[in-house]
């Protein structure tokens, strides 16, 4: 009878044992998968304006907003990765602010800059999308050496390299180059696998233009395209680029024509929405990459 009770508690204390241990290996596992959860580092999304972000935030799960200034991060989820939306505002100031202010806080591991842009390509329409190969600044320029009354002649202007020099960029003759920033090939690999879901217009690569300047003249627009390869322009793509470099961040810019003043293509906001809606599928085929990376 003795020898029964004994055995009986030994089985008792070893399938307490084994309960005890079920137990603990789940909340570890759990915990593991919440620490990998809080590791993961976000994707970030910008759009200047409301128009090119607000609809791309209201697509994540869980978004909460938080501000640094004028900036707005609307922060959540898309297919359980963090994905982060920055509303950075117009420009190349706010927008390199916002991006150096996001990187610091937030850790992205890749960067879409994203919105509308104006068409420099007489080949492009109004509505078709440009993956930015290559970004580069169209304000950053140094002008000829003339006296007074020699006029202006804004043609002759030489591109300069603000990155070239730890001195005056101005007086090396090095720094009188375009500095074109490369599209991240893992970004561009997303962005073509899914350009087949886009059919409101094509979907290229180029050269993404940026500068604090509204060009309206057709021959100074067809000036930087032939000068600079550009195939639109923008107000802010150039700095975010700028900064993603300095931090060794992914980068890709992705702009939708809103209109193209070479080809008479007129201005439609509706491509601020299509363009987020094409972005969205960008950024979750590169979501099922980054386990790989």
């Amino acid at each position: 009878m003795r020898k029964n009770m004994v055995k009986k508690y030994t089985i008792l204390g070893i399938i307490s044992l084994l309960f005890v241990s079920m137990i603990a290996a789940c909340s570890s596992s759990s915990k593991n998968e919440t620490v990998e959860k809080k590791t993961q580092r976000p994707i970030l999304v910008q759009g200047p304006m409301p128009i090119e972000a607000e609809n791309f935030a209201e697509k994540l799960e869980d978004v909460k907003e938080e501000k640094s200034g004028d900036f707005v991060f609307y922060i959540g989820t898309l297919d359980n990765y963090p994905v982060i939306v920055a509303k950075t505002g117009k420009g190349m100031e706010n927008t390199a602010a916002a991006t150096a202010v996001a990187i610091e806080r937030y850790n992205p591991v890749a960067i879409i800059n994203q919105g509308t842009s104006g068409g420099h390509d007489p080949s492009l329409n109004v509505f078709d999308i440009v993956l930015g190969k290559r970004t580069v600044n169209l304000g950053s320029l140094k002008t000829a050496d003339k006296t007074e009354n020699q006029g202006i002649d804004p043609t002759i202007w030489k591109p300069m390299d603000l990155m070239a020099s730890e001195g005056s960029a101005g007086e090396d003759p090095n720094a009188e180059k375009p500095r074109f920033y490369e599209g991240d090939k893992d970004l561009l690999a997303a962005a073509h696998a899914v350009k087949d879901t886009y059919t409101k217009g094509k979907v290229v690569e180029g050269t993404i233009g940026s500068a604090d300047v509204w060009n309206n003249e057709v021959d100074r627009i067809k000036w930087f395209h032939t000068k600079y390869g550009t195939s639109v322009e923008e107000m802010e793509g150039a700095s975010a680029a700028q900064i993603a470099k300095a931090y060794d961040v992914p980068f890709l810019g992705i702009r939708v024509l809103s209109n193209n003043k070479v080809n008479g293509g007129k201005y439609n906001p509706n491509t601020a929405a299509a363009n987020q809606e094409y972005v969205y599928e960008v950024v979750k085929k590169y979501i099922t990459a980054i386990p790989s990376k």
